[in-house]
């Protein structure tokens, strides 16, 4: 089995078997390494990855704690299947649950680094465009109208941030994720909500402050995805 070069060491890493667990630790969650591979015997995985025998018996070990290997005299060292536990959790999600999860790990990812970014080029015009999207979003509204006024909201957001690429990514979000946000603006409340985070997010873009800027958003994204599961749960797809 050809392993790639092992990369340079990772500063962060507490030593050089550290290093060596977190690249092989990798490999294997990736699929790269898949269960029951085997590894290369010691003398020859240390000179593949160009490491000392010391430091791969460390990374050993500590992928072995893991139970992400399993080191028995004869048989050599054996890549062993997610630990059950991983496995479990994963099989009790569906599919509908874990691209909730994906959705909203993206958009906490990406997102209050936008408004950061909003609060510190955002123009006069994007203020009033975006106070304009705000004023519109209050009263009654049907569920569609109101995920249309915050996918402009948000999309108006990226544009003050000033970075086409991140116009871009969010332009992508919004079509990755239209289906998904009606469920957090399905009823009244949900919508007041949503509204409540998006003024405190441009009273932060407002008033020129970065930090808080990213706070509101992260705020309002934990909201967002709140409503979003109570929504799935009290109505789940057949």
């Amino acid at each position: 089995m050809a392993l790639a070069e092992i990369p340079p060491f990772d500063p962060r890493a507490r030593s050089v078997g550290t290093h060596i667990a977190a690249y092989l630790e990798r490999l294997i969650v990736l699929g790269e390494l898949s269960p029951d591979d085997r590894l290369p015997p010691e003398r020859d995985l240390a000179a593949e990855l160009r490491v000392s025998r010391a430091s791969l018996r460390d990374a050993m070990r500590e992928l072995e704690a893991k139970n992400l290997i399993e080191r028995k005299p004869g048989r050599g060292t054996v890549i062993l299947p997610l630990p059950e536990h991983a496995a479990d959790l994963l099989g009790q999600m569906s599919g509908a649950e874990r691209r909730l999860r994906d959705i909203a790990e993206l958009r906490s990812t990406v997102e209050p680094q936008i408004a950061g970014l909003a609060a510190v080029r955002a123009t006069e015009a994007n203020l009033i465009e975006l106070s304009g999207v705000l004023s519109q979003a209050v009263g009654p509204l049907t569920p569609d109208r109101s995920v249309r006024l915050d996918q402009e909201f948000h999309l108006l957001l990226a544009h003050a941030a000033q970075n086409p690429l991140l116009v871009s990514l969010s332009s992508l979000t919004t079509s990755w994720t239209s289906k998904e946000r009606l469920l957090s603006h399905a009823n009244d409340r949900a919508r007041t909500v949503s509204h409540d985070g998006h003024r405190s997010i441009l009273d932060a873009v407002a008033s020129k402050d970065s930090q808080a800027a990213e706070a509101a958003m992260r705020r309002h994204l934990a909201d967002v995805a709140r409503l979003t599961r109570e929504t799935y749960h009290a109505h789940p797809p057949n």
